[in-house]
């Protein structure tokens, strides 16, 4: 066989479709690395089962800077795992508001509940229990078990398995659920093979959380002079950063034309519940109709309600993304004469402090949020 071919075949030979273990020596690396300069967050400066529960769920989607607040006022009103299954839904919803996908605090409260009537209030210390809570998957299973009670299971969320992809040149789709599986079957043998560390899985965990989220970054180049692994990533080598990880392609998003009508009464706006099913279920919005209207078509509509509008103003278009749907709006601000706040039985008439204080507004109407400032 030629120099040629048989360059090809060894380069043929190191990508890997597979995951496999980290070598002890690259785990007690990142570990190293992590005890000496990770982030000062409030989740690790106690790092209670409740804690790193309530943070790994914030950060779902959102980063860490913007979690930061959000999970200082949810601890302040709600600071054990009984407050948080004792609490009224809308109040819930109203904690949360800002952060997006719901469900997700939704699931929180009836994992509470479930822990209030079989462990006491307390989280169970069981990797198997913890993973059997409602809205609890293996990734926030292995982070509270390792993290919270030290057990020796492994984390692995999107930053891990870019990280574990790059480190290991591998061309595993990290978007099909075997790939995560095989991901986590081999950082358990790493964590396993890892003896002579007291309880190391917790901070070996956060340091491939770590290296992901700060240096072996997404949507963008690596920042490969900081890694303290740099000099065993296979991906670096062989010039492959910017290709790994290998995801599906996505679908484009479906787009959904609204017209959102922001209607006053007096020093009151219109606010509705949203269905109990579907899309930002439960939550409260301003009224909105399919499709684009002209304001001629608006006034219409309104009249159609008994309401006869004084004044109406455009406003300036808005867009909100969601996962798979972009909602691509038309506003319009409409001042009704006081009187015709009973014809509109449909709708809730409140004020802006009560909005504030009560009612959860989901973040897809914060460009027409900000007209709240006209009411008096």
């Amino acid at each position: 066989m030629g120099k040629k071919n048989m360059a090809e075949t060894d380069e043929l030979s190191q990508l890997h479709t597979v995951y496999e273990p980290l070598s002890v020596d690259t785990a007690v690396a990142l570990v190293d690395w992590y005890r000496k300069g990770h982030r000062e967050l409030p989740w690790r400066s106690d790092p209670t089962a409740y804690h790193v529960w309530v943070s790994e769920i914030m950060l779902q989607q959102t980063r860490v800077e913007a979690v930061k607040p959000y999970y200082a006022r949810f601890l302040g009103e709600l600071p054990d795992i009984r407050a948080l299954a004792e609490t009224p839904e809308d109040r819930l919803l109203k904690l949360w508001e800002g952060l997006g996908y719901y469900n997700r605090v939704r699931n929180m409260q009836k994992a509470a509940k479930v822990m209030t009537e079989r462990y006491g209030g307390q989280m169970p210390a069981s990797y198997e229990e913890i993973l059997a809570l409602p809205g609890i998957g293996s990734y926030t299973a292995g982070a509270i078990g390792s993290i919270a009670f030290g057990l020796p299971v492994a984390a692995v969320d999107g930053n891990v398995l870019r990280v574990l992809s790059r480190l290991e040149n591998c061309d595993a789709n990290i978007d099909e659920p075997r790939t995560k599986k095989q991901a986590e079957q081999a950082l358990m043998e790493t964590i396993r093979q890892m003896t002579d560390a007291a309880d190391p899985s917790g901070e070996f965990n956060q340091a491939m959380m770590e290296l992901g989220a700060m240096v072996c970054v997404p949507n963008g180049m690596a920042r490969c002079d900081l890694c303290p692994v740099a000099d065993r990533c296979a991906a670096r080598r062989r010039d492959r950063i910017m290709e790994l990880p290998v995801r599906k392609e996505k679908r484009p998003r479906r787009i959904e034309k609204k017209t959102i009508l922001l209607v006053v009464n007096g020093s009151r706006i219109a606010v509705n519940k949203r269905d109990q099913n579907g899309l930002l279920a439960g939550l409260y919005e301003f009224p909105g109709i399919e499709g684009w209207m002209t304001e001629q078509e608006a006034v219409a509509f309104l009249e159609k309600t008994g309401a006869q509008p004084l004044h109406v103003e455009t406003l300036p278009p808005a867009k909100h993304v969601f996962s798979h749907i972009e909602w691509h709006m038309k506003g319009y601000y409409v001042r009704l004469a006081e009187t015709e706040q009973d014809a509109l039985a449909d709708w809730l008439f409140v004020g802006k402090e009560e909005i504030d204080r009560k009612y959860a507004i989901p973040s897809a109407f914060g460009a027409y949020k900000e007209y709240l400032a006209r009411l008096k």
